[in-house]
């Protein structure tokens, strides 16, 4: 069993920075693909980055490609979202996921409880 608890949310700015963090236990995020989706007030999930496994390439969806970009710290057990030149519509509630496979595929096996982002205009 994989906890995941994101944090960082909050409100900013357009065009601003936000920096969100996964912390995992249970098991070693090295084993998992990860990734960061989120979802609007009544839209579905989206996933918009992805860190796989096999390869340790990054896939960013192109609503944030050039702004967002994911890391992982294994000592730490953390993946983040760095997001920059933030927008309004990327007002969301994110969650950090993780599926063990080579890839981002769902369904995933374990999703946080999320964090609101709010980016006002």
């Amino acid at each position: 069993q994989v906890q995941l608890v994101e944090s960082g949310g909050g409100l900013v700015h357009a065009g601003e920075s936000l920096r969100l963090s996964c912390t995992a236990s249970g098991d070693t995020l090295e084993s998992y693909s990860i990734a960061w989706l989120r979802q609007a007030p009544g839209k579905e999930h989206e996933a918009i980055v992805c860190l796989r496994r096999h390869d340790g390439a990054s896939l960013e969806s192109e609503s944030v490609k050039g702004r967002f970009s994911i890391s992982k710290d294994n000592a730490k057990n953390m993946v983040y979202l760095q997001m920059n030149s933030l927008k309004p519509e990327d007002t969301a509630v994110y969650y950090c996921a993780v599926v063990h496979q080579p890839a981002c595929i769902i369904p995933y096996d374990y999703i946080g409880q999320g964090t609101q982002v709010t980016v006002s205009s």
